[in-house]
C-alpha cells in the first residue's frame, strides 16, 4: 500500500494544507489536541472534495441515464452476435460512438477521489509512524497523534497490535469497538445506495444483463469495504464513511427530483408533480419545466406513468405545451388525451360518437322507394288494414313493379311457386 501511496504523494502536500488549515478553525473551537478539532478537519476535506466533483458527478448521472437507454441495443447485438465475441465488441464501441456513450464516465467521481483518498491515507500512516508530512510539523504531528475519535487514535487500525495501539496511549477494546462500528456503517450506507438505486430509480421495462450486474455490485461493495476497512486507519474509515453518507444524500435527491424514466421513483415524482401542477395550475420550477417539456415531446413513446400524468391534466382541464408550461384550456374536453398519447380534440370526438345508427335489412330495402316519393303504406301497415278496404288500383299497382312501387318481392310476395296464404279477414 505504501508503494501505491506514494504514486499520489504530489497531492499529499496540498491535502495536508487542507487538513491543517481546518484545524486551525476547528481548534480554536474545540481545542488543537482534540479529536472533534482533528475528526471534523476530515470531514471537512470530504465536503469541499465532493463539492468539487458535482460536475463529475452531474456528468455521472448523464452517462448511467444514457447507458441505460441504451440497454435494449445492446441486448440485441449481443444476440445478433453471441457467438462471436470480437464481432460483438466491435458493434458495441460502434454504438457508443454513434450515442456519444462512455461506459468509464459512470466511474469518473470514483477515479476522481482516488487521489485524494491515498494521499489522505498516507498522511494518517505517517502520523501513525511518528513521521513528518507535507505541511504537517512535529508539533502537529504530535498533536495528531493525541487526537482520539471516542478513545481511538485517528492513526489505529483494526489489525495494530497491542504494543503500537498502547503506543499512541488507547486500549485495543476501544479501537476494535470504534473501527467495527464505522466499518459496519460503511459498509450499510454503501448497501443501502446501491439498493435503493436497483430498486427505485431503474426502469423495471428493460431487462439486462447490466441490472444483474448492479444487483451482484450491490452486495459485492459492502464485502469489498468491510475486508479493506479492517486495514484502513481510523482517520481513513472517517473520510470514506463522510464520502458514502454524502453519496447517498445526493442519490436520494437525485432519485426524488430527476428520476429515471420508466422507474418506480418516477411514478411517485410524477404523482407529486401532478398534484401541485393542478393545485396551482402552472409549473414553478425550471427544472419541471424540463420534465414536462421532455413528457410532451415524446408523443406516441410515453410510458405509462407518462400517460397517467398527461391525462391526469386534462382532466383537471390543463394542458402542457411544447416548452414545458402549463396553460388552462378553453374547457375539460377542448384536448382529450389517449392511452397511446394522441391528442383528439372535442369535436372530433363529438363527431364520433354522432355517427349513425347501422340500419336493418328491411329499413335498406324499404329505404330507395320512400326517396323516390312513394307515400303508399309498407307491406305491414297493410297488413293491418282489412281486405275489403283496399282499392282495386292498389292491388294492381302492387302487382305491376316499377313507377315508383315495389314489386311482389320488395312487398314479401314471392314470385315464383306457391304464395303465402292471406290471412282472415275480420268481418
Amino acid at each position: 500500500m505504501d508503494t501505491i501511496a506514494s504514486l499520489f504523494s504530489f497531492i499529499t502536500t496540498p491535502v495536508s494544507w487542507v487538513i491543517v488549515q481546518f484545524h486551525k478553525v476547528y481548534g480554536a473551537v474545540f481545542g488543537p489536541d482534540t479529536g472533534w478539532a482533528w475528526g471534523l478537519s476530515i470531514v471537512s476535506l470530504v465536503i469541499l472534495i465532493r463539492i468539487c466533483l458535482i460536475p463529475l458527478f452531474v456528468k455521472q448521472i448523464k452517462a448511467t441515464r444514457a447507458m441505460q437507454t441504451l440497454q435494449p441495443e445492446m441486448k440485441k447485438i449481443q444476440e445478433r452476435y453471441k457467438n462471436d465475441k470480437q464481432r460483438q465488441s466491435e458493434e458495441m464501441m460502434k454504438l457508443y460512438k454513434e450515442s456519444g456513450t462512455n461506459p468509464l464516465s459512470s466511474c469518473l467521481p470514483i477515479l476522481a477521489q482516488s487521489p485524494f483518498f491515498f494521499a489522505l491515507y498516507h498522511v494518517l500512516n505517517g502520523i501513525a509512524s511518528g513521521k513528518t508530512i507535507g505541511v504537517i510539523n512535529n508539533s502537529l504531528l504530535a498533536s495528531a497523534r493525541q487526537a482520539h475519535i471516542f478513545g481511538a487514535p485517528l492513526a489505529a487500525k483494526f489489525k495494530d497490535g497491542a504494543d503500537t495501539i498502547h503506543a499512541l496511549n488507547a486500549s485495543v477494546t476501544d479501537v476494535r469497538v470504534v473501527t467495527v462500528v464505522m466499518i459496519v456503517m460503511m459498509s450499510a450506507s454503501q448497501f443501502y445506495t446501491q439498493r435503493q438505486l436497483m430498486t427505485k430509480n431503474v426502469d423495471t421495462t428493460v431487462k439486462t444483463p447490466f441490472m444483474q450486474q448492479q444487483k451482484m455490485l450491490m452486495y459485492v461493495f459492502p464485502i469489498m469495504f468491510a475486508v479493506f476497512g479492517i486495514n484502513f486507519p481510523v482517520g481513513v474509515l472517517i473520510y470514506w464513511l463522510t464520502t458514502n453518507v454524502w453519496t447517498m444524500g445526493q442519490q436520494m435527491y437525485v432519485i426524488r427530483n430527476n428520476p429515471t424514466p420508466g422507474s418506480k421513483a418516477q411514478a411517485a415524482y410524477l404523482e407529486r408533480l401532478g398534484k401541485h401542477v393542478t393545485h396551482h395550475g402552472k409549473v414553478r420550477r425550471r427544472s419541471e419545466k424540463v420534465i414536462v417539456k421532455a413528457i410532451v415531446t415524446k408523443g406516441r413513446d410515453r410510458n405509462e406513468f407518462e400517460r397517467k400524468f398527461i391525462n391526469a391534466l386534462n382532466k383537471a382541464g390543463l394542458a402542457a405545451q411544447a416548452d414545458g408550461s402549463v396553460v388552462k384550456s378553453d374547457s375539460q374536453a377542448a384536448a382529450q388525451t389517449t392511452e397511446d398519447g394522441d391528442t383528439v380534440t372535442a369535436t372530433a370526438t363529438a363527431a364520433r360518437r354522432q355517427q349513425p345508427k347501422r340500419q336493418s335489412k328491411s329499413q335498406r330495402q324499404s329505404g330507395p322507394a320512400k326517396q323516390a316519393g312513394d307515400t303508399s303504406p309498407t307491406s305491414l301497415e297493410k297488413a293491418d288494414e282489412p281486405e275489403g278496404a283496399r282499392p282495386a288500383d292498389a292491388e294492381k299497382a302492387v302487382q305491376k313493379p316499377g313507377n315508383g312501387t315495389r314489386s311482389k318481392a320488395q312487398s314479401g310476395q314471392r314470385k315464383g311457386g306457391p304464395q303465402r296464404p292471406k290471412s282472415p279477414s275480420k268481418k
